[in-house]
């Protein structure tokens, strides 16, 4: 299927084992960037998308500056940050376009992201304060939409997210973050019918290379601004989008109360991607690595 401008190059999935794609999940420690690292390791390490020189373009979660897990945890993301140049990343930009009707540069001084990041030596981009970039999705549901001209130009794309219920979609786990690089104009139309399907479409223009989940607080019903909280305490690392959705989802699901009760592989969001070809068809194409199992 051709599509038009992309954010992240596509390329071949690197944190694989005997032909199936690895999801790790390991229980998160006080010291939050150990908890990333090992989450990481367990599939591969960072070695395997970062090169010497690379500029890695970040995705947060900050649609809003409420607590986590409505928004990405600042220190979760510097630790990130921190990791990728500690692993040979030249440049780290973090770029991030909150909710509609707020200010994302607001945002993220409110939430204290730009502050750690800059700490970290991460370049901060509102992509709300550059140009905007027509894109063919090559969809069927979502044709067209405007993306950030700075992301376009990103060859390696890392996602670091949350584990949420959604009112509107069901969840938002790294399917659902790349809507936080349509332009916000855009975003309302994308609510008013076919979300699901959508979001999925979207997916054809943007191509995450690692996604990490920050899976310490989860919303198990609501979202995603607010919600009912627990507290599974994991993280969990991949480069499949599928893989890393449907474990969160057993996550969340697994909470009494939780709004999702379904298999996770019958939501509109996986469906429609499987339908796509994005990735992953099935549970038998994928592993989940923990750390009693890799020792």
């Amino acid at each position: 299927m051709w599509v038009g401008n992309r954010i992240g190059m596509v390329m071949p999935n690197p944190f694989r084992e005997n032909g199936k794609v690895l999801v790790s999940k390991v229980a998160a420690s006080p010291n939050v960037k150990d908890s990333i690292l090992r989450s990481v390791n367990l599939i591969g390490g960072f070695e395997r998308i970062v090169e010497k020189g690379d500029e890695i373009l970040l995705k947060p979660n900050f649609n809003t500056a409420d607590p986590p897990p409505a928004s990405s945890d600042p220190e979760f993301v510097k630790a990130v940050i921190e990791l990728l140049y500690e692993h040979g990343a030249a440049k780290v930009v973090l770029g991030e376009s909150s909710m509609v009707s707020l200010s994302t540069r607001k945002v993220l001084e409110e939430t204290g992201m730009i502050v750690e990041a800059e700490e970290a030596g991460a370049e901060v981009v509102v992509f709300d304060e550059g140009k905007w970039i027509e894109a063919s999705t090559g969809g069927k549901y979502l044709e067209k939409v405007s993306l950030p001209e700075m992301a376009l130009k990103a060859k390696k794309l890392v996602y670091v997210c949350c584990m949420k219920t959604h009112r509107s979609a069901k969840f938002t786990l790294s399917l659902k973050l790349a809507v936080g690089f349509m332009r916000p104009s855009e975003r309302v139309s994308l609510h008013m019918r076919n979300l699901e399907e959508k979001i999925a479409d979207l997916n054809l223009v943007v191509n995450p290379n690692l996604i990490i989940m920050d899976g310490r607080k989860c919303f198990i019903r609501g979202g995603p601004a607010s919600g009912e909280l627990r507290n599974p305490g994991v993280v969990l690392a991949s480069g499949d989008r599928i893989a890393m959705d449907v474990e969160a989802l057993k996550v969340i699901e697994r909470f009494e109360g939780s709004s999702l009760t379904a298999n996770p592989w019958s939501y509109t969001q996986i469906r429609r991607v499987v339908e796509l070809g994005l990735s992953i068809k099935s549970e038998q194409e994928y592993e989940v690595v923990n750390e009693r199992e890799a020792n």
